[in-house]
């Protein structure tokens, strides 16, 4: 089979620093590659996926991401350079919406946003000629009646994970500094615990530096130290160092690609019961699904009573890279027959 993927034109795939629909279009190329399959990625000039690639852009455009311009210029002219494929596999949000103008070819999608308003409107309009891929059954909640063809979990190499003991004795925040993430609440949590916090993430938008100024900032200290957007090596030293990784969201996040890559190092993941947390994290054997601040704080006394050698098995198992390939082309070849 010969796939054509769409990579989104606002990072690198993978990406530099921060990308997690990236992660997942670099996995997927070295996966099908892997798989025996030929693969054509369009993606933009500084991608270093070790596949065939093709782009318009010869740099991601993190600068104007959500500029409706470069986007466009960069869907027309992947349409227009994957004439050669048997299948298209767009993770942009323009593309499905143009793509029967442009090509008689499958083309397959996946939401990577929360199914709100807007991005249901678009999917309602986009699944009809399309086929729709969801990543989690939370996903699809706001939307139920929504066809989707397949809800595939992401899945990453746990090899390309280093296993760590948690001997750094902090709890971990890896996200944006943004009100949805919760990097806030996760203060409280280590407040209320008394055990040391480090944050990493990104903390490029306006908005960004105005939570961060407003919410975290107050609470610098020894015990609370906020790193900084730290690169692939620094990151995964923070997963395999960290007692627990805190992802402290609440609303309807539709994956959350750090809590697999925290288990893979082996360290537990400390979450509310919100968006696809429920189905990412086995309660009680891979991280604690709590109620409330207070909740988590006393589950952190629980974490030594858990394997990390569970949380690790965890992804490469159900979670793994293989597994999402497979259901993948399982899909595509039903489009094909």
């Amino acid at each position: 089979m010969r796939i054509g993927l769409v990579a989104p034109p606002w990072a690198p795939v993978p990406p530099h620093l921060y990308g997690g629909i990236e992660l997942v279009v670099d996995r997927l190329a070295q996966g099908f590659a892997a798989a025996g399959h030929d693969v054509v990625l369009f993606t933009t000039g500084d991608s270093t996926c070790p596949v065939p690639k093709r782009w318009l852009l010869e740099e991601s455009e993190g600068v104007r991401i959500g500029f409706s311009v470069p986007e466009v210029r960069h869907v027309l002219a992947a349409y227009e350079s994957l004439g050669d494929v048997d299948l298209i596999h767009d993770h942009s949000v323009l593309g499905p919406i143009i793509s029967d103008h442009y090509t008689d070819l499958p083309v397959v999608t996946t939401i990577h946003g929360e199914l709100n308003g807007e991005l249901r409107d678009i999917y309602e309009r986009v699944a009809p000629k399309v086929s729709v891929i969801a990543v989690s059954h939370a996903q699809r909640t706001p939307a139920p009646e929504l066809p989707v063809a397949r809800v595939i979990h992401h899945g990453i190499d746990a090899a390309d994970f280093p296993i760590g003991d948690g001997s750094g004795g902090y709890l971990l925040f890896l996200g944006r500094l943004s009100p949805d993430k919760g990097a806030g609440r996760a203060i409280d949590v280590a407040l209320k615990a008394d055990v040391p916090l480090l944050l990493a993430g990104k903390m490029r938008e306006p908005w960004e530096r105005d939570y961060f100024e407003a919410t975290v900032a107050p609470f610098l200290s020894e015990q609370i130290q906020y790193l900084g957007e730290v690169g692939h090596e620094r990151k995964l030293e923070l997963y395999a160092g960290a007692r627990a990784l805190v992802f402290p969201i609440r609303w309807n996040e539709p994956f959350g690609l750090v809590m697999l890559e925290a288990q893979a190092c082996g360290t537990p993941v400390l979450a509310f019961p919100e968006g696809a947390a429920p189905e990412v994290i086995d309660d009680g054997r891979t991280g604690f699904l709590c109620r409330d601040e207070t909740e988590m704080a006393a589950a952190v006394g629980k974490l030594d009573g858990l394997d990390r050698g569970a949380c690790r098995a965890a992804v490469e198992g159900y979670f793994s890279t293989e597994r999402m390939v497979d259901e993948h082309i399982e899909l595509y070849e039903e489009l094909l027959a």
